[in-house]
């Protein structure tokens, strides 16, 4: 979930090269994030931290509160170590830079999948 459609093409495209994984929603903001969520029931959310109307954190909240069973990766261009607290005290699984993308995405989410955190 990104408000940028370059990003989440991207993010889509490293998704879909992984012959055992489904994209079953995008969303362009956090509310809308919370909706798709509770509609599609995806077992793995990568959530962008800034998005408008509700932030990520407080959509990844709400997705954790409402769908335990769904796990969060936030994803954001910020590399601040003062970010993992109010992430985790989110729910989020797991936190992932934008610029670590390309190599990391995959292994992140598999971690958070298999029930693990991964914090870069």
């Amino acid at each position: 979930m990104d408000d940028h459609d370059v990003v989440r093409q991207g993010v889509r495209h490293i998704l879909e090269s992984q012959n055992d994984w489904e994209v079953v929603g995008e969303a362009t903001n956090g509310e809308e994030a919370l909706r798709l969520t509770n509609e599609l029931k995806p077992h793995a959310i990568v959530m962008d931290i800034a998005m408008p109307v509700m932030s990520g954190i407080e959509a990844t909240s709400e997705i954790v509160r409402t769908n335990p069973e769904s796990k969060v990766l936030i994803f954001t261009m910020h590399e601040s170590a003062s970010l993992v607290s109010p992430i985790r005290r989110a729910g989020a699984k797991g936190l992932l830079a934008k610029s670590k993308a390309s190599s990391e995405l995959t292994p992140a989410l598999r971690a958070i999948i298999a029930g693990q955190t991964y914090f870069h």
